[in-house]
């Protein structure tokens, strides 16, 4: 219970922070071009390597499930309702099991790619380790031996990058819920059936993804969270040396606003 409390918690902050980063990301570009265009692919720029592989994600696992695919990009656009998309890809109509797991692949992919990143780059069990004991000295030694891994910023900046174009589309979600209340009503079954057994096979595999997933987004939240402050800064840097300030919409819909301070 206290791994899927974690999960859950991880989750919604990562949401939250994630679309944060992407309206200030794009609200600066705004204010410093005043050109939507312009300011459109500014802001999509330093997230190209994770629109890049959003979108081979998509393509990979459904070539992978014998799916077809057509009219795959990586150039951000925005739709005549106002939708900012920084890729795509068209994938053929199939059943909702398939859909669903292509339209997972991105987050997949994604938190694969941040674990990697992590593991070898970083050596984060060892961190993981020193956290335990809850010794202050040992864990500043830790935290400062990060940085000192071999071009470290960079890594950094591709952890930034790809977590933050992982999190699926509301297109790529459109075919969950059928999958997912068909996973939850098996679990309700098996425990309403008394089957021990088959809740215990189901529970394994079910604990490992919510584990391997919270820490995917641990890693993320802990660059995402001081980018976060320094976007903060450099928009409050732009607003003063522009003389206005961004007002943003609902997320998703508009393009951000000047107006004058």
């Amino acid at each position: 219970m206290d791994s899927l409390l974690w999960f859950i918690l991880s989750l919604v902050l990562l949401v939250n922070v994630v679309r944060w980063i992407h309206r200030h990301m794009h609200g600066i570009a705004y204010l410093l071009t005043g050109n939507p265009e312009v300011a459109l692919v500014l802001y999509a720029l330093p997230l190209f390597p994770g629109v890049m592989l959003h979108e081979l994600s998509h393509t990979l696992m459904a070539f992978l499930l014998r799916v077809r695919t057509a009219g795959f990009s990586v150039l951000p656009r925005r739709d005549a309702d106002g939708h900012v998309a920084l890729g795509s890809v068209m994938v053929e109509q199939v059943d909702v099991v398939r859909a669903s797991l292509i339209g997972a692949a991105p987050l997949l992919f994604g938190c694969g790619a941040v674990l990697l990143i992590g593991q070898h780059v970083f050596n984060l069990n060892d961190l993981s380790s020193v956290l335990v004991t809850g010794e202050g000295p040992a864990i500043a030694n830790a935290l400062g031996r990060l940085f000192q891994a071999p071009d470290a910023w960079l890594w950094l900046y591709l952890i930034f990058a790809l977590s933050n174009a992982m999190l699926p589309s509301a297109s790529d979600r459109e075919t969950w819920p059928p999958v997912i209340l068909f996973i939850v009503g098996v679990f309700v079954l098996a425990l309403v059936a008394d089957q021990g057994a088959l809740v215990q096979a189901l529970t394994g595999p079910v604990n490992g993804a919510i584990a391997w997933l919270t820490a995917a987004f641990a890693i993320t939240l802990a660059v995402d969270l001081p980018v976060m402050f320094l976007i903060y800064l450099a928009e409050r840097g732009a607003e003063s040396i522009r003389g206005q300030r961004v007002y943003y919409s609902a997320p998703s819909e508009e393009p951000p606003k000047r107006r004058k301070k």
